[in-house]
């Protein structure tokens, strides 16, 4: 059930809610009053108990797909029951919702749409071109957006630091449909690799690289991100490796190196939080 539910992204997610909160949304706060804060645990609750019910879901459909793609994990997926995994799968929504309520009215209505946008991705969306990729990024980000919404914090630089994870995000949505090609097309899953080819994913992706550009830009220099800027000059190299490589891959093997690129600086950017200010923060306990 870990491995379906992919406990450690949850993990992951879980920290940079925490590290956001702490550095960025409500960096004028107590430390205390931010760690401590009933609130957002909640709130970092009912997100965990979401995402690992999407998981769930997306499972589910997913099952054959998996089979091709994935089959070492599928194998082990298959260990527990469809009617195991679809039973977890609402009792997770309810604890959601539940942890939700205690936050405010708005709060359960806000996860009530997150939960149906993963079930309506997972059932009907994710099948679509273009569409489908958007709609994982967006969904992807979202309960960084339940965070921001609680402190209310609209500060420019949240919103260039959001557009960076977004574009990221979309890289690697696309970039795990080249990775997953062969299923796809034999499942008749629309992506954008099996209606356009290869070549224009690669284009696509590019195209992307080159927009990722405006954020670092931005951010490196117009605000004020600490020592972060190591981060994006490390992301920078990163992306012309995965540049270079792109363009030279043709096997899932390479697709997937350059899908764990992407998700290394994912996972170096969460970690990369503590960056921005560590001095302010130790004056705050």
């Amino acid at each position: 059930m870990f491995s379906v539910v992919r406990g450690y992204n949850i993990l992951v997610v879980v920290v940079a809610q925490y590290l956001t909160s702490v550095y960025i949304l409500a960096h004028d706060k107590p430390l205390k009053h931010v760690l401590f804060d009933v609130n957002l645990l909640m709130l970092v609750l009912a997100s965990a108990a979401t995402i690992a019910a999407g998981y769930i879901i997306n499972n589910f459909y997913d099952s054959e797909k998996d089979l091709i793609n994935r089959p070492n994990k599928s194998k082990l997926d298959r260990l527990v029951s469809q009617n195991t995994k679809l039973s977890f799968y609402f009792v997770l929504n309810f604890l959601a919702v539940i942890f939700a309520s205690y936050v405010s009215f708005n709060a359960v209505l806000f996860f009530s749409v997150y939960i149906f946008g993963i079930w309506f991705y997972s059932h009907k969306l994710k099948k679509m071109p273009f569409i489908g990729n958007l709609t994982s990024a967006i969904l992807t980000i979202t309960p960084f957006f339940a965070i921001f919404l609680y402190y209310k914090n609209f500060e420019t630089v949240i919103f260039v630091h959001a557009i960076f994870l977004f574009l990221i995000i979309s890289m690697r949505e696309l970039t795990k449909d080249l990775e997953n090609m062969q299923g796809d097309l034999l499942l008749n899953y629309k992506t954008i690799p099996v209606i356009y080819g290869e070549k224009a994913s690669k284009v696509m992706l590019t195209s992307l690289i080159v927009l990722t550009g405006i954020p670092v830009y931005l951010l490196l220099n117009y605000f004020n991100i600490g020592h972060m800027y190591w981060f994006f000059y490390l992301s920078i190299g990163l992306l012309l490796v995965f540049l270079v490589f792109l363009w030279r891959s043709k096997t899932k093997t390479h697709y997937l190196i350059l899908h764990n690129i992407l998700k290394f600086i994912i996972l170096a950017g969460v970690f990369s939080i503590v960056l921005i200010n560590v001095n302010v923060v130790l004056n705050r306990i």
